[in-house]
């Protein structure tokens, strides 16, 4: 021991650099006696925490659900039990990190109005539950930090006048001019709240229910690590850290991306990096790419992996218009930071699908193409305000299986849709990075009307609940939608996982072959490692792609298990191949 320091647990440089960090944050007056407190809050986890694999390989992909997107049956049980189950039966080994949407209890928009962090919803399980999943994937655990619950402790003391809690929620006087915030919703930014001294109006970034938490006291900062500390002790391998970019506020910015956002992000780094190596921070900002790829910080010193959320949209729109230009041009840009940092490749998610990563990608005309198409096929457009008070589209609610294929044309052959889906999601596994998978979309899942109608929300047109019983009657036809639909997706997955050039960090070459196929070269790192050239057919036609330049000699389709000499490949609508060479 060294002074009244209750532990020399920290490296001396990793307690300097997190020193440094806090007198960004809080100035040199209060920095020492934080890093005090930060390495005893260390200390006292310490005993508990697990060794974590760490990295990630070609066998690598991700799965996102609720703990409850299947309804157990009748013979009972939890959630978390049956989601287990239907894994081990259905999906195995094929996904290697299983992200649980927050299964805290909440007040709110589907568990991200969190009232109490250390707890399981008591309808979904317990802690046991989900460190039995913990044995078999790599869990993701979300961390709803930028906000709680009003109905938390947090809010609640912060109200009532609880010494503990004071200053944990930000008060702002209504008639404070904050037009220059950057808004993700169309909810007043401040809410009317009733405090033991009198009304106070709170910071609420994305509604009423979910107050904003104040790191201008660095007591939030402190619960918070302690929150995501215990996370690490029940089973999580990766944090996903929802809504960062509003992290921290200040009056007179857009509080938006603030230097004091990216510093508190790369301090939570820095606590995990010491005490838990393999511990991965996904950061969650559905924003413009060139402010997205900023969360991996500088020299990779931030979040290990961030979203790709320009793709869902991009394919989307390749499918739609039978053109893969756009999406070339783009994925073209696509440049790994380094060997420890990734980029997680989504269609979709429990959100929707962004419109703001289309920023400088696509046209103003091409943007109200995907509008007009969401409308088309039965969903909902969401808007956010912006400072000029002028609102612009979010998202895009409806299914991507929906988005994919027109729900309202009768004339598509379930042949066609099944095609056309299986298409979109094998683009992801092709590209840098890990591909993430929606359970809705792993198994074909369409828009959800009355949930839509029954909640009065737009997203939960994406969130259905289905019963178990009735889900594994559909999976067990073979000839069933769903049965397609997710054998097409596991199958991909299954292949996927056996080639050293879809490692995630592997070299990637976007191609420009014919306006009507996306076309990726990856090649292994090692010396005379694999190749494999991925072609997608986006259109409703036959196309012939010429290989001469690219393949001497014979390759084989990993889809078909064909041999290929050919110098022309023949591609039927929406077909995907992969030569290997």
């Amino acid at each position: 021991m060294t002074g009244e320091r209750e532990t020399d647990f920290l490296a001396v440089d990793l307690r300097n650099r997190i020193e440094r960090r806090l007198i960004r944050l809080y100035g040199a007056e209060r920095a020492t006696v934080l890093t005090d407190r930060i390495e005893r809050l260390v200390a006292r986890w310490r005993k508990e925490f697990p060794n974590l694999p760490g990295g990630w390989t070609e066998r690598d992909a991700l799965l996102i659900t609720y703990a409850d997107s299947l309804l157990p049956g009748s013979d009972g049980g939890s959630a978390l039990k049956e989601l287990a189950r239907f894994l081990d039966e259905r999906v195995g080994d094929r996904i290697t990190f299983l992200h649980l949407l927050p299964f805290y209890p909440y007040s709110s928009d589907d568990g991200f109005s969190v009232i109490d962090y250390r707890e399981v919803r008591d309808d979904l399980g317990d802690w046991g539950d989900v460190s039995r999943l913990a044995e078999h994937y790599r869990l993701v655990f979300d961390g709803v930090i930028n906000h709680v619950s009003q109905h938390s402790d947090y809010v609640q003391g912060y109200l009532a006048g609880d010494s503990r809690f004071a200053d944990f929620c930000l008060a702002v006087d209504p008639d404070e001019d904050t037009s220059l915030v950057t808004r993700p919703r169309t909810s007043p930014l401040l809410h009317e709240f009733e405090a033991h001294d009198g009304p106070r109006w709170l910071w609420t970034t994305f509604g009423r229910d979910q107050v904003d938490l104040n790191y201008a006291n660095p007591e939030v900062l402190l619960e918070v690590l302690d929150v995501l500390l215990f996370y690490l002790t029940r089973g999580a391998s990766m944090i996903r850290l929802d809504a960062i970019p509003y992290l921290w506020k200040k009056v007179g910015t857009n509080c938006v991306h603030l230097e004091e956002t990216h510093e508190i992000i790369k301090l939570i780094r820095d606590v995990y990096d010491a005490i838990a190596p393999g511990m991965i921070l996904l950061s969650e900002t559905n924003v413009p790419h060139q402010e997205n790829i900023s969360y991996w910080g500088e020299d990779g010193d931030e979040a290990q992996k961030i979203y790709n959320f320009s793709l869902a949209p991009l394919v989307l729109f390749s499918l739609e218009t039978g053109t893969a230009t756009r999406l070339t041009e783009w994925a073209g840009t696509l440049k790994p930071l380094h060997d420890r940092t990734v980029i997680l490749n989504i269609t979709a998610t429990h959100d929707g699908i962004g419109m703001r990563p289309t920023e400088g990608i696509l046209t103003a005309a091409e943007r109200r193409l995907l509008i007009d198409l969401a409308e088309r096929h039965g969903g909902r457009v969401s808007y956010k305000t912006n400072p000029d008070g002028t609102e612009t589209p979010y998202e895009l609610n409806l299914t991507y299986f929906d988005a994919i294929n027109n729900p309202n044309d009768p004339s598509l052959e379930k042949d066609e849709q099944v095609k056309r889906f299986v298409c979109a999601q094998g683009i992801p596994m092709a590209l840098i990075g890990i591909p993430g998978i929606y359970i809705h979309s792993l198994l074909g899942s369409r828009n959800d009307y009355l949930g839509r109608e029954e909640t009065g929300q737009s997203r939960s047109i994406n969130r259905e609940k289905l019963a178990i019983e009735g889900l594994e009657e559909e999976l067990a036809d073979p000839d069933s939608l769903r049965a397609q639909v997710m054998q097409g997706v596991l199958t991909l997955l299954e292949i996927r996982q056996a080639q050293p050039a879809f490692h995630p960090n592997a070299h990637q070459a976007v191609l420009s072959v014919e306006r009507n196929v996306f076309a990726v070269l990856r090649a292994s790192k090692a010396l005379d490692g694999q190749r494999i050239l991925a072609l997608y057919n986006v259109s409703s036609k036959q196309q012939s792609v010429s290989v001469r330049a690219i393949i001497s000699g014979t390759s084989h389709d990993l889809i078909s298990g064909e041999p290929c000499t050919a110098e022309l490949i023949e591609l039927a609508p929406y077909q995907i191949c992969w030569l290997s060479f």
